[in-house]
């Protein structure tokens, strides 16, 4: 499957499918919360929530990948992430692009 942000593959030739997707909320641990809470005191990296966020989108892309092999696709373009705060802690991350097939 290949995977990209632009509106085409270069050297393929390709067919439109439709809009594929994945999401998830993802929170982390209370006492990793805690911790970062701290951290806000002083400032820097907040290290547990980037690695949430690492994870969720890897999670999210999974799915959308899950999703467009599913309808027979050979690629996703036009790939896009989006994410929000759902609440203190967690956040909904959202994968989502074009299935294509090469013709």
């Amino acid at each position: 499957m290949i995977l990209v942000n632009t509106d085409f593959i270069s050297g393929k030739e390709i067919e439109t499918i439709q809009i594929v997707k994945g999401a998830i909320i993802q929170s982390k641990h209370m006492g990793k919360d805690i911790m970062a809470s701290f951290k806000t005191i002083v400032g820097g990296e907040l290290k547990g929530y980037s690695d949430m966020m690492n994870e969720a989108r890897a999670k999210a892309t999974k799915r959308m990948v899950e999703e467009a092999t599913s309808l027979g696709a050979d690629g996703v373009i036009n790939i896009r992430y989006a994410s929000a705060a759902v609440m203190q802690g967690a956040a909904e991350v959202m994968a989502y692009g074009t299935a294509v097939k090469f013709k």
